[in-house]
C-alpha cells in the first residue's frame, strides 16, 4: 500500500508542476504586475520546477517574473538553470535577493553555480559570500575543471577515530553546524586522513559503549581532488557509494562528494554522448538565439556536406551503369540506408559500453567478432530477402542477386564500422561519440555504393 501511495504523490506533483492551466495562471500573475499572485501560484513548486518555467517561457515574460519575484529558493532555482540561461538570469535578479540566497547554499552548488560564468559575473556571486565560504569556493575553484576537487563540498561531518557512538552522538547534538544533508561520519587519524566511514544508521543503532572503528562501513573508498569528475561518478555507480571522502596529494580530508552530485555527472555524460552521437554541440540548449544555434550546428552540418560529396564521387564514377540500369538508381539507397542503420546501432552499443567501461582491452576483440558476425547474419537475412524482392520487381535474377551481395557487404562492413570507429576515437583520447555517427555513416554510404554499384558494373554491362 505504501509503495503505490508514494507513487501516487509523485504523479500528481508532476502533473502539478507542469499543468499547463497553472502555467497560464502564472504568466497572467506576471503580466498584471500581481506580485501575490505570483507568490501564491509559486508555493509549493520545487526549485526544478521554477528552472523549466524559466527555460520555456519568453525573454519579455521572464524578465518581468524576475522583476516581481524573490525568494529564499533564488539560489538553489539557479543551480537548476541551463548554463546558458543562468548567467543572463542572474544580471536580472535583485542583488540583495542573489546574495541572501547564494549564502543558504553549499559550496559545491555555488561553485557548480560560478565556474562556467565571466569574471565579472562570478564577482557578484563571490562578493555575495562570507569569508569563509568564499575562501572555500575559491579553493575549489582552483582545481582542474571537470575533477573531483570541483565537484566536492568542503564542509564533512568528521570525528576521530578512537571515539565511541556516545561521543559521537553528543558531538552531533552539540554542533553549532552540520550540513544540511549528510550520509557518513568520517573517521580520521591526528593527521587529518581519513580511515574509515559510518553511516549515521549504524550510529543511531549501536550502543553509546561501541567504537566508531568497529562498525565502519566494509568498504571504504577515497577520492583524490585531481581525479576527473567522470572517474568519480563512475566509482559511485559501479561500487554503490553513497558518499566518499577527498584528499589532497598528501592523502588528509579535504571533503566530501556525495552521491547527487555523482549522478548529475553520469546524468550529463550521458546527455553529452546524445548529443555528440547527433552531431549537435554539446553546449546546446532550448534557450540558445537562433545565431547561437546556427554556429553551433553549421561545423557539424559542413562536416556531413563533405562525407556528402565524397559518397557522391562514388556514385559519379559509375554514372554509366546507373544510365544504362535505371534500376540501380532505384535500389542504391536501400544499400545505404541499411547499412547507415546497421552502423548507428552498433555504434550506439560501442559508445555505451566504452561509458560504463564494460568494453577494455579484456573484451575488446570478442565484441568486435560478435558485431562482425551480427553483421553478416543481418546481411545474408536481408540479402535473402531483398534479392527475391528486386530480383521479382525488376524481372531480373542478377539485379536481385547484385543486391544481395551488397547487402552482405556493408552490413558487414557497418557493423565493423560501428564498432571500430568509437574505439578508434578512444584510443585517441578523444570523445568515443565525437561525430562517430557522421564518419559510421560515411563509411556505410561510400561502401555500399561501391559495393553495389561496382558489382553491377562488372555483372550488368
Amino acid at each position: 500500500m505504501t509503495e503505490t501511495s508514494d507513487v501516487t504523490e509523485v504523479e500528481d506533483r508532476l502533473e502539478a508542476a507542469l499543468d499547463p492551466r497553472r502555467m497560464a495562471r502564472i504568466l497572467s500573475a506576471v503580466a498584471a504586475e500581481d506580485r501575490d499572485g505570483l507568490a501564491a501560484e509559486l508555493e509549493g513548486l520545487h526549485p526544478a520546477d521554477i528552472a523549466d518555467l524559466l527555460e520555456q517561457i519568453s525573454d519579455a515574460d521572464r524578465e518581468a517574473f524576475l522583476g516581481l519575484w524573490s525568494g529564499p529558493e533564488v539560489g538553489e532555482v539557479l543551480s537548476e538553470l541551463d548554463e546558458g540561461l543562468r548567467e543572463e538570469v542572474i544580471t536580472q535578479i535583485d542583488p540583495d535577493a542573489l546574495s541572501a540566497a547564494v549564502r543558504e547554499l553549499e559550496t559545491d552548488d555555488v561553485v557548480d553555480l560560478v565556474q562556467d560564468m565571466e569574471e565579472e559575473q562570478r564577482a557578484i556571486i563571490l562578493d555575495a559570500l562570507e569569508e569563509p565560504d568564499r575562501f572555500a569556493v575559491e579553493q575549489s575553484l582552483a582545481y582542474p575543471e571537470g575533477s573531483a576537487g570541483r565537484l566536492m563540498q568542503r564542509d564533512v561531518v568528521t570525528a576521530p577515530e578512537h571515539w565511541t557512538v556516545g561521543e559521537t552522538i553528543d558531538f552531533l547534538r552539540a554542533a553549532e553546524y552540520l550540513p544540511e544533508q549528510f550520509y557518513h561520519v568520517t573517521l580520521i587519524d591526528p593527521r587529518m586522513m581519513p580511515v574509515g566511514n559510518v553511516t549515521l544508521g549504524r550510529v543511531l543503532s549501536s550502543r553509546r559503549d561501541v567504537a566508531l572503528k568497529d562498525i565502519t562501513e566494509h568498504l571504504f573508498i577515497t577520492v583524490k581532488a585531481e581525479d576527473p569528475e567522470e572517474d568519480v561518478a563512475y566509482a559511485f555507480n559501479q561500487y554503490h557509494l553513497i558518499s566518499a571522502p577527498v584528499v589532497d596529494q598528501g592523502g588528509r580530508l579535504v571533503g566530501t562528494i556525495t552521491i547527487d552530485d555523482a549522478m548529475a555527472v553520469l546524468s550529463e555524460e550521458h546527455e553529452e554522448d546524445m548529443l555528440l552521437l547527433a552531431g549537435v554541440s554539446s553546449e546546446g540548449s532550448v534557450t540558445d538565439t537562433v545565431f547561437e544555434t546556427v554556429q553551433a550546428r553549421l561545423p557539424w552540418l559542413a562536416v556531413n556536406l563533405l562525407t556528402a560529396i565524397l559518397a557522391s564521387m562514388v556514385i559519379a564514377q559509375f554514372e554509366n551503369a546507373i544510365a544504362a540500369v535505371v534500376a540501380l538508381a532505384v535500389l542504391m539507397p536501400i544499400v545505404a540506408s541499411m547499412g547507415g542503420n546497421a552502423g548507428t546501432q552498433s555504434l550506439t552499443v560501442a559508445v555505451r559500453a566504452l561509458a560504463t567501461r564494460d568494453l577494455t582491452a579484456a573484451n575488446v576483440l570478442r565484441v568486435v567478432r560478435r558485431e562482425a558476425l551480427v553483421g553478416l547474419a543481418n546481411g545474408l537475412f536481408f540479402a535473402l530477402l531483398m534479392g527475391i524482392v528486386s530480383g521479382l520487381w525488376f524481372s531480373s535474377v542478377t539485379i536481385g542477386a547484385v543486391l544481395a551481395a551488397a547487402m552482405v557487404v556493408n552490413l558487414l562492413v557497418a557493423g565493423l564500422a560501428g564498432i571500430l570507429v568509437p574505439l578508434t576515437l578512444d584510443r585517441l583520447n578523444l570523445d568515443p561519440a565525437l561525430a562517430s555517427g557522421t564518419f559510421v555513416t560515411t563509411v556505410t554510404d561510400v561502401v555500399g555504393f561501391f559495393a553495389f554499384l561496382g558489382l553491377a558494373s562488372l555483372v550488368l554491362l
